[in-house]
Order: C-alpha cells, then sequence, then structure tokens
C-alpha cells in the first residue's frame, strides 16, 4: 500500500470513529413508565480509539492492519464528577483479557470518548488473569473506591485443566480516577467471589460489603445470593461472619443466582438497590436486572422486592457474545433526582436506561412482591383488572371501551 492510500484509508476510519462519537442518541418510545431506554448502545469496541487498536506508523504497519483488536466494551462502573459522567468500562481485547479505560460524557447519554489511555491497574503480589466489572462507590471517607472481579487460574486444578479459574473481589480507590492504589483482596468465608459492591457509608463503624458467596469460578453452589459482611479496615478487608440479604429463589428471576449492581441509592424511603437474577433456560443462562429495597438503619433488612425483572433483554440486546444477557454494574443517582442505569447486552456493548429516584422508589414499593406460586400470580393479576373494570365504568375513561 502506497502512502497516498494508506493516509486515505487512516481519514477513513477516522471520519467514521468520530460520526460514532458524534451520533446524537435518542428516547425509544412507549415503554413500561419507569425508565427510557435509548437508540444506540452509549459504548461499543467500535468507540475505542483508532490508536488503539492500529499502528499508525507506515513503515512498520504499511497496510494498516489493526494490530490489537477490542471485541467488547461493555459492565463499566459509572460516577458523576465535576457535572461529567464516567464510565470505567471493562474492554475485552481480541485476546480475551479484559482491561479497565475511562470514557466520558457531558450528558451521559451520547459523546463517550475514552481517555486516550487504559487504567493500569496495580498488581498484588499475585498477579491477577483478568479484571473486570468495576463496581465504583463514592465513600464517606472521602475515597473513591473501586471494587472488581479478580479472576486467577485455579491453584487446585488438575494437571491439564486450563480452564478452571478463581474469583476474588480486588479493591482499588482513588481520588481522580486517573493514580489508583491497589488495596489487599477481600477475604471472607466463601471459597470464590463476584459480584462485590462497598456500600457507601460507614455501619457501625466498620465498612459494609455486598457480596456473592460461590462455590465454584460460575456456580453459586451452596451460596445462598446477595451476602453481607463488614470489615473494620479497608486496607485489609476481611469479613468474618457473611450473611444472605437477597436470598436465590426456587423458579423466580434469580433461581440460579443473583448479584448487587452498584452502590445502593439512599432514598427517605430505604436503601434503593439495582442487582441482577439468574435463572436456567434451554437455551442457556438468562440475566435479567431486578430492584429491591433494605431499611435505612439496617441495609442488610430487605423491606421491599417487587416480583419480576425491571429490564431485560430486548431486540438486538439478546445478541452477543454471551446471548440473551442484561447486566448493571454501574448507575448514576444525580442530586437533581435523575438516575442513568448504565448495563450490558450480551457481553458485547453498554446501554443506558435514564429514570428518576421518584419514579424507582414507586416501582419498588407499589409493584406487589412474587408470591411464588402460579395459582397466587393469577390472584394478584386477577385483584388488578377488577380495579381497572371498576374504573373503565367511568365517563372520562370510556374510550378505553371503544
Amino acid at each position: 500500500m502506497n502512502e497516498t492510500v494508506f493516509m486515505e484509508k487512516l481519514q477513513r476510519l477516522h471520519a467514521e470513529h468520530k460520526e460514532l462519537l458524534t451520533r446524537p442518541n435518542t428516547p425509544v418510545h412507549g415503554g413500561n413508565g419507569i425508565y427510557d431506554r435509548y437508540a444506540y448502545p452509549v459504548i461499543t469496541a467500535a468507540h475505542a480509539p483508532v490508536y488503539w487498536r492500529y499502528d499508525l506508523n507506515p513503515e512498520t504497519n504499511p497496510h494498516l492492519m489493526e494490530r490489537i483488536g477490542v471485541n467488547a466494551a461493555f459492565n463499566p462502573g459509572a460516577i458523576e464528577l465535576n457535572g461529567k459522567f464516567y464510565l470505567v468500562v471493562r474492554v475485552e481485547g481480541h485476546d480475551r483479557k479484559s482491561f479497565f479505560a475511562v470514557a466520558e460524557s457531558v450528558n451521559g447519554i451520547d459523546g463517550f470518548r475514552f481517555w486516550d489511555y487504559p487504567i493500569v491497574m496495580p498488581e498484588t503480589d499475585i498477579p491477577d488473569v483478568n479484571v473486570y466489572d468495576m463496581r465504583l462507590t463514592k465513600h464517606e471517607d472521602g475515597w473513591i473506591y473501586g471494587v472488581f472481579c479478580t479472576e486467577r487460574k485455579d491453584p487446585e486444578a488438575k494437571q491439564g485443566d486450563t480452564s478452571s479459574a478463581f474469583a476474588s473481589a480486588g479493591i482499588a480507590r482513588t481520588r481522580d480516577l486517573k493514580a489508583w492504589e491497589r488495596l489487599d483482596d477481600l477475604r471472607t468465608p466463601s471459597s470464590q467471589q463476584r459480584n462485590v459492591v462497598l456500600h457507601p457509608e460507614f455501619v457501625n463503624g466498620k465498612y459494609a460489603f455486598y457480596t456473592r458467596p460461590q462455590d465454584g469460578f460460575i456456580e453459586a453452589g451452596s451460596g445462598g445470593g446477595i451476602g453481607w459482611g463488614l470489615s473494620t479496615s479497608i486496607e485489609h478487608a476481611t469479613i468474618e461472619l457473611e450473611t444472605i440479604v437477597d436470598e436465590k429463589k426456587y423458579h423466580t428471576i434469580k433461581e440460579v443466582k443473583n448479584g448487587q449492581g452498584a452502590a445502593p441509592i439512599k432514598t427517605d424511603r430505604g436503601w434503593l438497590h439495582i442487582a441482577h437474577g439468574v435463572r436456567n433456560t434451554a437455551a442457556g443462562l438468562r440475566y435479567v436486572i431486578y430492584a429491591f429495597m433494605t431499611d435505612l438503619n439496617d441495609p442488610s433488612k430487605v423491606i421491599y422486592a417487587p416480583g419480576g425483572h425491571l429490564i431485560a433483554p430486548d431486540g438486538d440486546e439478546r445478541v452477543g457474545d454471551v446471548s440473551n444477557v442484561v447486566f448493571t454494574n454501574g448507575l448514576i443517582a444525580r442530586d437533581n433526582g435523575e438516575v442513568y442505569i448504565y448495563y450490558a447486552s450480551s457481553d458485547t456493548r453498554c446501554h443506558v436506561a435514564v429514570t428518576t429516584v421518584q419514579k424507582l422508589v414507586d416501582y419498588v414499593v407499589n409493584t406487589p412482591a412474587d408470591p411464588l406460586r402460579s395459582y397466587a400470580c393469577v390472584q394478584q393479576r386477577c385483584e388488578l383488572i377488577a380495579n381497572n373494570l371498576k374504573l373503565m365504568e367511568r365517563p372520562d375513561f370510556s374510550f378505553l371501551n371503544e
């Protein structure tokens, strides 16, 4: 390829990337009244800068080949700082390794741009093989904490077993999302940990964590659901007693396992939680997002638990590297009451659902709980129908009978 053709191709790549980054995002009409979906994902693999993927030197890359590819960009932690929206994105290369990178936006729904360099996360004495799915917490101690999954090869794997893995909760802290201090991995009574989240306030003078105890890397096994534990230290975080806050239950959206999403939102009615639930199907595991609320004075006590999912895969969201999945570990609750839920679809891309604290509290408090039996579910629905049919007898509702 001569230099003229090289530059023409580079200009085309740049123009396509610029068009993607400047494309306006618009809300999708309709919906369920709880939140608004948006027409386009907010982050995809294609959002990665051209200079992350291509060697731009015509002497060392005369054919302008992609040298270090990006496979997916998903499962971001989220935070608002000084009026701007920041996502700490899980970026996965073609080599299957994930890393963290910060993407910044003015409005939180479009225009996200990655910073020039990804985060260089310090390692512990036992190096991580893979890191991903960071939850960000602005803690009352003044730090911003990132709690993430650190994956290493299972040290007890049999010879020749190159797939068994061991998951722990890594912890790091920062002031500005640029310089990160790595702390000790969280220690708990469980054999493995994933989906760990730091509570934003001290509880009884201690650091509080939501955990997800599990027996294996994938299977929750005897792990009963979303856990809870306290640690006197954050630098050497250790939970001695792990209890279950929100248990997994048979024939529900969280039958196989469930996990906390981002840090909960403090409201006047309680701590508002966004989480994910997993059930099995003939096509494999199906992940959805649901909500619940815990007591303000005892964040480990569930006080409201609406039945069913809040967000499920829809349309193109069903297709990707791991299909039929939505997952969230990042949200932003603004001072004006707006809530931005950042959720990934099928382990491939990231979307946003926009709502308000007021709407979410209404949804959680007033949506009936799952009664766990078909007969009782029908009774719930019949009560709703009966109330609505009475309303439809009113003159101002007469159009519903046409």
